[in-house]
């Protein structure tokens, strides 16, 4: 459940702070008249992000077992693809999000009543494909047949709008930067286990080979079905008997991207200059001079 939490926070937390500029601006700068366009286009964005992960849940149960474990592996891995680029791009945007989204506005404001439906849509929309598309990979490769994953992710989602209120009522501070490199990191190790789950996943859909070419099996001493065994799944998606593949894709994304990710910005060196060449004092001229 805790993955999952972290993804609906996650998500729903970046969802919710673009709601609050986009709303926060209009109300400041005394555009009452549009916030119903704009809440129209939120709600057109979550009417098609939920229509989005229900086509994924239920669109996929008349497939054969091959064909659902070819889709659901290729779906993961796109998922943790759009992920990895998100945490990167909110890394480095989240200090002047405010700023870009009031640029947006402004201009759909110039232009009328559709752009501003379409500039909220966009805004909204883009994180909530994106939330639908990884909660349900994630749910899959946290564990079939539970509801603890999509509670998880429903209560992190919960606590995102919350949060987004206090935000807009001036009742909380945060320093956003921080919260999204260290929440970025943590998506960065769930979206790892995805990824190898997502292998798995077209392993057994026959796409790829060396599902019985296992790199270890620690069962006996991690049983799936005991509580740090579950822990373990709904976390990090630790599976005791990974194949080799599942393990070097893992080790292969998750070393890179975590480095990176929280490598600091580089400062360009200054090219040496030499030494200005000494000149005479004013006062050795004019004394030169007389």
């Amino acid at each position: 459940m805790f993955g999952n939490y972290l993804i609906g926070l996650r998500e729903g937390l970046e969802a919710s702070l673009v709601v609050c500029i986009l709303v926060a601006y209009l109300v400041k700068t005394d555009r009452r008249d549009a916030l119903r366009p704009v809440w129209l286009g939120i709600a057109i964005a979550c009417g098609i992000s939920l229509a989005f992960g229900a086509m994924l849940e239920f669109g996929t149960q008349e497939l054969t077992f091959e064909a659902q474990e070819l889709l659901g592996g290729t779906l993961s891995i796109m998922s943790v693809g759009l992920v990895t680029w998100m945490v990167f791009w909110m890394k480095r945007t989240a200090r002047h999000l405010r700023a870009e989204l009031h640029g947006r506005l402004d201009a759909a404001l110039a232009m009328g009543t559709g752009a501003l439906v379409a500039t909220a849509f966009l805004a909204v929309g883009r994180e909530g494909l994106e939330t639908a598309l990884f909660v349900w990979a994630s749910v899959r490769a946290s564990g079939e047949g539970t509801s603890a994953p999509l509670i998880g992710v429903l209560l992190g989602i919960a606590t995102a709008i919350v949060l987004g209120w206090l935000f807009y009522r001036g009742a909380l501070r945060i320093n956003l930067a921080k919260f999204f490199t260290w929440t970025g990191a943590m998506l960065v190790v769930v979206a790892a286990g995805v990824l190898a789950y997502g292998v798995h996943d077209l392993q057994e859909a026959r796409f790829l080979g060396g599902l019985g070419n296992k790199a270890f099996d620690v069962s006996a001493a991690v049983p799936p079905d005991s509580w740090y065994g579950t822990l373990l799944k709904g976390v990090f998606n630790f599976q005791p008997d990974p194949t080799v593949l599942q393990l070097t894709v893992w080790v292969l994304y998750l070393v890179p991207v975590l480095a990176l990710f929280l490598a600091g910005p580089r400062t360009p060196r200054r090219p040496s200059t030499p030494a200005a060449p000494s000149t005479p004092s004013a006062g050795a001229g004019a004394a030169q001079g007389g």
